[in-house]
């Protein structure tokens, strides 16, 4: 099927897709604000400008858009019938780029959690954002160190002041 739209209008339309503040993303902040989560917006001295960063957690959090950043399996994502190859490039080098990113801030010790735009859907937003939080807790844990408290012993105590 060909695109209904001529390429001005297809330029245009695609023009207007903006990166930041998307819904997805805002739904993400949301929740996380409303569950105490306090986070930075696009940091930029990380590597690739995390959507959101929350650094008491050391962790980024990458709302992708499943069209944009190529989505395997999901009903979201179809690769265009109109200048195909351009958009295979584009997309791919969109995955090769969220691949070296994470990498990088792996090994400047940030955690990275990637959720795509799908798993926000009505249908599974509420799993979805619950585990999200789970998971930043079960980081926050994992990253400190709980010493256990010991119970000083009295009777040692008592003996020697006699």
């Amino acid at each position: 099927m060909a695109d209904h739209l001529t390429s001005e209008q297809r330029h245009k339309n695609m023009a207007s897709i903006h990166s930041r503040d998307t819904r997805p993303e805002m739904i993400v902040r949301k929740y996380l604000w409303h569950n105490g989560f306090r986070y930075r917006l696009n940091h930029k001295r990380l590597p690739g400008k995390p959507d959101v960063v929350l650094a008491k957690y050391r962790t980024c959090i990458f709302v992708n858009g499943c069209f944009w950043h190529g989505h395997e399996g999901c009903a979201y994502f179809k690769m265009p019938k109109s200048n195909t190859s351009f958009w295979t490039n584009k997309i791919d080098r969109n995955k090769e780029r969220d691949i070296e990113v994470q990498h990088r801030l792996a090994e400047m010790g940030w955690h990275c959690i990637t959720v795509w735009e799908c798993q926000l859907k009505p249908m599974s937003r509420e799993e979805t954002l619950k585990s999200l939080a789970f998971t930043l807790n079960h980081i926050y844990l994992k990253d400190r160190i709980v010493k256990p408290y010991v119970i000083p012993d009295n009777s040692v105590d008592m003996a020697a002041e006699k």
